[in-house]
């Protein structure tokens, strides 16, 4: 058996993303039985959970349906427990099956490996966006900036602040820095994984637009403005069962996003620098 056969099982769901059927896999990881099988399965499903990942995410549960002959060319149709399974989940059933089986030491290798490529792939992924929505959201503070400048805001860190206690549940950047447990010198916003960046870049455009399409002139009904706009996506947030932004962990700076992107291109990407339009 070579590695080809767990390539040649793997299925791809309505959304594109791949999984692996429990049953498929059995055979080639040395099973004949589900029930010696399932055993495996429930040490993998007990491995991921202790791994801090979501069990649901990883082991889907489903039917099966197989058909079998009644005799005299009839058929009927029988249900079996089944999985749908990531694979992480592969790799995890692999490193808690049977290690007399030639079949778990191959599996082990080949989700071992091609977990780790996925690992390195997402990590990848997440560090474009974050390089990408860091760049963005410094260009819409300084617009923003302008904005709030011509409205009548003198002061420009408390209007920060409003936009920040709306966004985050009323805690205003210092707040928030000490809950992300960040020291004096690191700045939010460098801190920031993609999901929270892409809800402060949503929050800094809408505030900019809102004041110049409604001409809002002044400093208290910016500083409102700010805050009203803030709040609004935090709403929505709530509506779409997101993860409040307070209670997202910070990250490495994006600095380390830029190095990985840059060996893995070669091209030199610029640093993001701080200015008098970012006080986070």
């Amino acid at each position: 058996m070579t590695n080809m056969i767990f390539e040649k099982i793997k299925k791809i769901n309505e959304y594109g993303k791949e999984f692996w059927s429990a049953r498929d896999l059995m055979e080639p990881l040395g099973y004949m039985e589900w029930r010696k099988f399932e055993g495996a399965i429930g040490r993998a499903k007990e491995s991921c959970g202790n791994s801090g990942q979501k069990i649901e995410d990883h082991f889907v549960g489903a039917d099966k349906m197989i058909k079998i002959a009644l005799g005299t060319a009839k058929e009927a149709v029988r249900k079996l427990q089944d999985y749908h399974l990531s694979r992480y989940a592969c790799y995890l059933i692999a490193q808690n099956g049977d290690p007399r089986k030639p079949e778990i030491a191959l599996a082990q290798t080949y989700f071992a490996i091609q977990t780790r490529r996925q690992e390195v792939q997402d990590l990848l992924m997440e560090d474009s966006k974050r390089v990408l929505l860091r760049d963005e959201i410094k260009e819409s503070n300084k617009n923003l900036f302008k904005t709030a400048k011509k409205a009548g805001v003198r002061d420009y860190a408390t209007f920060q602040d409003f936009g920040y206690m709306g966004l985050y549940g009323g805690l205003r950047q210092k707040e928030i820095h000490v809950k992300k447990k960040l020291k004096p010198a690191q700045k939010i916003l460098d801190h920031m994984g993609s999901v929270e960046l892409a809800a402060n870049l949503f929050r800094a455009t809408q505030v900019d637009a809102k004041i110049k399409k409604e001409n809002i002139i002044g400093e208290n009904k910016a500083n409102k403005t700010h805050y009203d706009v803030g709040k609004k996506v935090r709403k929505t947030i709530k509506e779409i069962g997101g993860t409040m932004p307070e209670k997202l962990p910070s990250v490495e700076h994006v600095k380390e996003s830029r190095k990985r992107l840059k060996n893995q291109s070669g091209v030199c990407l610029s640093e993001t620098g701080e200015g008098t339009y970012e006080e986070d």
